[in-house]
Parts: C-alpha cells; sequence; structure tokens
C-alpha cells in the first residue's frame, strides 16, 4: 500500500514532473541518485534550499495525530463544563465548532506545506569498475 503523499519530481532533462515513488523519496532523502523512469538519466536533489524543505516534511506528519488528540480533548472538556455548569449549552455549541474550524484549517495547512514539486538536476555518474579497472592497469604499466 502506498500512501498519496503528495511529493511530486520534475526532471531537468526531459521536462516531465512525475509522482515520486517511496524509494525515490528514500534515496531523495539519504542524497542518493535515482533513474528518471522516462529518460533513464541519473537525478538528484541538488537545491539546498528544497533539501530543507523536503527534510522540513517530517514535522508536517505529526500535525494529523496530535490535531485530533487535541480536538477530541477539547470536547470533552466542553462536554464536562457544559455538563459540570460552567458553560452554557450555546457557549459549548461554540466551541465545538471553533476547534473544529481550527481543526480543519490546521489539516488543510498541513496537506498544502507537504505538496511539494522538487527540481532533480541531472548528475553525471563516477566511472564504472571496469573503467577504472582500464586506468589503473594503464598507469601501472607506464611506471
Amino acid at each position: 500500500m502506498t500512501a498519496a503523499i503528495g511529493i511530486k519530481g520534475h526532471c531537468a532533462h526531459c521536462d516531465i514532473t512525475f509522482e515520486l515513488k517511496p524509494w525515490q523519496v528514500n534515496a531523495i532523502a539519504i542524497e542518493e541518485p535515482f533513474d528518471c523512469p522516462y529518460c533513464q538519466r541519473v537525478l538528484q536533489l541538488s537545491c539546498p534550499r528544497q533539501l530543507r524543505q523536503f527534510k522540513a516534511l517530517d514535522h508536517w506528519a505529526l500535525v494529523r495525530p496530535s490535531m485530533a488528540v487535541l480536538t477530541c480533548v477539547v470536547l470533552i472538556v466542553a462536554l464536562v463544563a457544559e455538563w459540570v455548569g460552567l458553560i452554557s449549552v450555546i457557549g459549548q455549541f461554540n466551541v465545538s465548532l471553533v476547534v473544529l474550524l481550527v481543526h480543519f484549517l490546521a489539516l488543510r495547512y498541513a496537506r498544502f506545506r507537504q505538496r511539494i514539486t522538487l527540481d532533480l538536476q541531472v548528475v553525471t555518474p563516477a566511472l564504472p569498475v571496469e573503467q577504472l579497472a582500464r586506468i589503473a592497469c594503464a598507469r601501472l604499466s607506464q611506471q
């Protein structure tokens, strides 16, 4: 099961925007290059500003469960306060409406902040082992 997390990648070579798979998101997190699914070029996130924005996504992951807990607690407190007689039924209704409004606004803002498009740059791969071995053999034979 893959969750729709809303992180997209934009290949600088083929100019195509695509939804990043979880393994590609993990590769970006550990700063490992990966292949573009369309042009097969090696891509990597190299912009420091976007890398910081990508790493900040961890903080937004806890907004949904913490807002659910906060909303439940406030609704229960308002219900108990109305039952004890500290606030009226209208007051409890107003508190409930305000907390639900804040809950949905916070979730909408968090969802907005989690949807980003990363500009992925083409990276020239390092030399394969076979080429490195040939270069080493050629240099050793020159000596």
